[in-house]
């Protein structure tokens, strides 16, 4: 096992930079997950530490080895693609054991290895069959044996979970889960799904046309995101964005009352992020936002629920269901001042 550096990493093609120096430290046995929008460079920062994409600048280490120059199959890496990528023809045992004979192992060592993997992935019953004969999750559990069977010292999975319907990604996300408990090793994770990110990673690296928005913990993400960008992608449902005004120091958001107070009167404007599941119905003259009912969710045991102001804005609540309201009603929430969130209007920086 090992942890990760990255030094000021560029990706350029032509005269076209794609990646802008990316700095990060991912530390021994740390789950660290890639998110961000399709094109942020995700997948090309995990492909440029697998050694399939040459960085046009910077540097890359795993332990304490620099492998700008070092070849994918030398640098201790195994990687778990978006496709399975299985052989057809071969049983999952020989899909599993093709890398290790290719590398002239012993036979009782590929063995022992292939044996352990299945266990861990609990394919034991599946070594003699064909990919054809399996279900997506078990192909892709597979494709995971055949990265731990190389027992490397990073793992890089890209996209591993998009190709399956929503049960199997929860429970093959859970797999995972587990099996980096049991093996304890580094690995790096790339997803567009926010919801993977917050429940997987031990760190989050939020990325966005090439650059690192935010690193930190999925809670403080959540909890105190850097920008603007990182408030609206972390979170499910997004984060509500409001436009206030501003008096001093106080700032309202169209309601009978204000949202809170800042710390010092700001000197651009001041956008206000509410999180849905943060809104509580109340009484008017307590309102910090009103809105007539448009549409409700039913999800079982929560609602989402769509509404829209006066000025024909919308935003979103989720919450148990009020039975006293119905499809056109007026409602009127109000918030814990502590959770409401304040973003600089130019630069979309996050106010204390």
């Amino acid at each position: 096992m090992a942890g990760l550096t990255i030094r000021n990493v560029i990706k350029s093609y032509g005269d076209v930079e794609v990646m802008h120096g990316v700095d990060l430290d991912i530390d021994d046995g740390e789950f660290v997950v890639f998110v961000g929008p399709s094109g942020c460079g995700k997948s090309t920062l995990l492909r440029m530490i697998a050694g399939l994409e040459e960085i046009s600048g910077g540097e890359i280490s795993i332990g304490d080895r620099v492998v700008n120059e070092v070849a994918p199959s030398k640098r201790g890496v195994a990687m778990v693609f978006q496709t399975y990528a299985l052989y057809p023809h071969m049983t999952v045992y020989n899909n599993m054991a093709f890398g290790l004979k290719q590398a002239k192992t012993p036979k009782d060592e590929i063995d022992r290895r292939v044996q352990q993997a299945a266990k861990v992935l609990d394919i034991v019953d599946y070594l003699d069959r064909t990919p054809r004969a399996l279900s997506g999750g078990q192909r892709q559990r597979v494709a995971i044996g055949r990265a731990i069977v190389r027992e490397p010292e990073v793992f890089l999975f890209d996209e591993p979970l998009s190709n399956l319907d929503a049960a199997l990604r929860g429970q093959t996300r859970l797999e995972i889960a587990r099996l980096h408990e049991r093996l304890g090793s580094t690995m790096i994770y790339v997803t567009h799904d926010q919801v993977e990110a917050m429940t997987l990673a031990d760190k989050i690296v939020v990325l966005r046309l090439g650059h690192v928005e935010q690193v930190g913990k999925p809670m403080d993400l959540y909890s105190k995101p850097d920008n603007l960008f990182v408030a609206q992608f972390i979170g499910s449902p997004a984060m509500n964005i409001f436009n206030s005004t501003v008096s001093g120091k106080s700032v309202s958001i169209g309601g009978e009352k204000g949202v809170g107070e800042l710390q010092e009167a700001p000197q651009n404007g001041v956008v206000v992020g509410i999180r849905p599941e943060h809104l509580t119905t109340c009484k008017k003259s307590e309102a910090v936002i009103s809105g007539k009912l448009e549409l409700i969710e039913q999800l079982g045991d929560h609602i989402i629920a769509h509404l829209i102001r006066d000025d024909k804005s919308e935003f979103i609540v989720k919450t148990e269901h009020f039975a006293e309201f119905s499809r056109g009603d007026l409602m009127h929430f109000t918030i814990d001042a502590d959770r409401v969130h304040y973003f600089d209007e130019k630069s979309e920086k996050r106010i204390s």
